[in-house]
């Protein structure tokens, strides 16, 4: 399978943004506002809960999406599940999205072989090591500030983001602190895509369609 052309937004669904009382109702509800807002590429991370929790999540999700149906120019939602290649496969997900310390794209291929493999990047090395290897798309930041990870690599910046669009010609995606204010400058300077979390919290359906209007 592959991810190209990638879509402009990429949204990412983070367990640890919904409060622990019901967690699955509050991500299915917010996935199908993503999904009524346009979303069609959704990453589904769960860092918190066991495998069995998350497997669990993720089915349902996955239910969720495909049983709402495309309506005008939105396509199905493509689901990638963050770090783990061996819950992406029984969850029935296209793909995984790896960080530098998880699985590495070879071994995710072996588990995920018709699968979308994303890999995280936070500079120019790792970009270039990115390039050469197994994987479909790389993610290169935090470009900005964020405040999704309680420890972040540096912020590479918008100079960040065009040297790894000069090392690669894989789709790129660019995250960390992108929301719809500066989005364009981030796509400007050679993103394919723009990753969001906390900017999509509020208000998921009307953030999606803002953001589609600002990147095109």
């Amino acid at each position: 399978m592959t991810i190209e052309p990638i879509p402009r937004l990429y949204c990412i669904i983070d367990r640890q943004c919904f409060a622990p009382a019901d967690p699955l109702n509050a991500i299915l509800d917010f996935a199908r506002e993503l999904l009524a807002g346009g979303a069609t590429l959704i990453q589904y991370r769960n860092k918190t809960d066991s495998p069995r929790e998350v497997l669990s999540h993720a089915r349902e999700l996955r239910r969720v999406i495909y049983s709402s149906p495309p309506t005008g120019d939105r396509t199905l939602a493509i689901l990638i599940m963050n770090d783990r290649p061996d819950l992406a496969l029984p969850a029935g997900f296209a793909g995984v999205h790896l960080g530098q310390e998880d699985l590495s794209p070879e071994a995710a291929r072996r588990v995920l072989p018709n699968g979308i493999i994303g890999l995280s990047t936070h500079n120019l090395e790792q970009v270039r090591a990115a390039d050469a290897g197994a994987c479909d798309y790389i993610a290169i930041g935090p470009v900005f500030a964020t405040s999704s990870k309680q420890n972040p690599d540096p912020v590479v910046e918008l100079e960040g983001v065009r040297a790894a669009r000069a090392a690669t010609r894989k789709p790129l995606v660019a995250i960390g602190g992108v929301t719809r204010s500066n989005c364009r400058d981030v796509i400007a300077a050679g993103a394919d895509s723009i990753a969001v979390i906390s900017d999509l919290l509020r208000e998921p359906r009307a953030s999606v369609r803002e953001f589609r209007k600002a990147l095109g």
